[in-house]
């Protein structure tokens, strides 16, 4: 028995290992509940349109970079990937500023922002690499999705598409096998324990067809057969800045606090409703063995890392996720952000010793200058 595991290689390793967690966690309710658990999260934010008239895909991939940002993830792990810059554009009013609503409250391409991919680097050829992790030995680790069987991986593409097909570029197209095969390698390949995939593009939903790899979770702006729409446009830009199922995301994550509660997958998905998106949204879960109303949103969206509050003497308030807020990741940040009593009242002992010291100096100035105008008058008579 030894030795015929030996000559079979890691896979039947593997396989051996899996049926022995799935025993244990079937036998041991504690290991059950546990079961699901993840180290860290991972995303992958592609936007595949170029020209100028499609402003609004590189709005939405960087609108959900800002949400995933704003929710703990690391620039580190996180690739972003935009086939055009519209910032630079000569057709932009506001040259180096993208936005995703005309009030232009949030300049989305501010200088936090890091684009791992950009250009003619948004190919299928890369998209792959760097989901499969098969990369030249030059390409930098900032350019690589570093992630393992512990980490859950959201991965967000918006574009032009149609019936299980999507488009780079207007150039390359893949279609729902290449999707579905390219999973199963990255699931083959001990990349991702579990995975959201999110599509923003017309006929989505029939690019998740073909998908066979269990743990994977597709939710879709519309169905096979139904186009995706814009929401608005920006008469000062020229054309539409956000698609209305991203825009249906960002007003779901605002108006959520994510300090003390996260809400489901179920929550997130019922969000959406046809007479908002004008299309049927769509998801598939039946690869994906966890109860939807029990898996917290922020399992992908978030940080993997507990925040703890020391004080709630000063609440942050209601904070929108595309403002200037900035997540307090320790305690000490917490206390520099957030003084407590005892920190202000040291602030003040010190303001009132500093102008008590400013009063004595400038007492001592006067009477300088009183004695210095006494001795003159003497001196002249």
């Amino acid at each position: 028995m030894v030795s015929s595991l030996s000559t079979e290689g890691p896979n039947t390793t593997r396989k051996l290992e899996s049926l022995i967690e799935k025993f244990f966690s079937k036998s041991d309710p504690k290991a059950s509940n546990t079961a699901h658990k993840h180290s860290n999260n991972w995303v992958v934010l592609i936007d595949t349109s170029r020209f100028w008239f499609n402003y609004r895909h590189v709005a939405n991939t960087l609108s959900i970079y800002h949400i995933v940002k704003n929710l703990g993830i690391p620039d580190s792990q996180i690739l972003l990937m935009l086939a055009d810059d519209v910032a630079c554009n000569p057709r932009n009013r506001f040259p180096g500023e993208v936005f995703n609503n005309k009030n232009r409250q949030k300049n989305l391409y501010g200088e936090n922002v890091e684009v791992d991919y950009r250009g003619y680097e948004v190919t299928v050829e890369n998209f792959f690499r760097v989901l499969t992790g098969r990369h030249h030995e030059a390409v930098p680790t900032s350019k690589r999705l570093m992630s393992d069987e512990h980490s859950n991986v959201l991965l967000f593409m918006t574009g032009h598409g149609g019936d299980e097909f999507f488009k780079f570029q207007d150039q390359e197209e893949i279609n729902s096998a290449d999707i579905a095969d390219v999973i199963h390698q990255m699931s083959e390949r001990r990349r991702f324990r579990e995975m959201l995939m999110i599509v923003d593009t017309c006929q989505a939903g029939s690019l998740f067809d073909k998908l066979y790899t269990p743990n994977v979770i597709a939710v879709g702006s519309s169905k096979r057969g139904e186009n995706s729409y814009s929401h608005h446009s920006d008469l000062d830009i020229g054309v539409a800045v956000i698609d209305r199922f991203t825009y249906s995301s960002l007003e779901f994550f605002e108006n959520r606090d994510f300090r003390h509660y996260s809400p489901s997958l179920r929550n997130w998905f019922n969000s959406y409703t046809a007479e908002s998106l004008h299309s049927t949204p769509n998801m598939r879960y039946d690869l994906y063995p966890r109860n939807l109303d029990t898996v917290p949103i922020t399992d992908f969206f978030g940080s993997d890392i507990k925040i703890e509050f020391q004080d709630e003497q000063y609440p942050r308030g209601n904070a929108t996720l595309l403002s200037s807020y900035k997540p307090v990741h320790t305690n000490e940040e917490y206390k520099i952000a957030f003084p407590s009593s005892n920190d202000t009242a040291v602030e003040a002992q010190e303001t009132e010793v500093t102008f008590e010291n400013n009063l004595s100096i400038v007492n001592k100035n006067i009477i300088a200058l009183f004695i210095f105008g006494v001795l003159i008058c003497l001196f002249l008579k």
